[in-house]
């Protein structure tokens, strides 16, 4: 509910004025980032990939069952951006991992 002190802004998704720390709250749930089985994702979790997946750029195939290290998310909630052995600026979709 709303405060009488809260500041309202103008919701271009609903176009209509709506309380801001109802928005930011709205904002925050769309922005959760989630793995292929739903579970939410955070910085520095671990992840395991549920395909094999080729790297662009080289002749390297990372297989199913890979553990992923200390992730960190991106500005897309559909991306995470880690490191493997070798590969610089490895980015994973998120549809091909699982939390640990």
């Amino acid at each position: 509910m709303a405060d009488d002190n809260d500041e309202y802004v103008y919701d271009e998704a609903t176009g209509e004025w709506r309380p801001a720390s109802e928005v930011a709250a709205a904002k925050a749930a769309d922005s959760e980032v989630r793995d292929a089985a739903g579970n939410v994702l955070a910085d520095g979790d671990q992840v395991t990939l549920i395909k094999d997946l080729k790297v662009k750029g080289t002749s390297t195939t990372l297989k199913q069952g890979t553990v992923i290290k200390t992730i960190r998310l991106t500005d897309n909630p559909e991306e995470i951006d880690c490191r493997f052995e070798g590969i610089k600026g490895l980015v994973l979709r998120t549809e091909f991992v699982r939390k640990r």
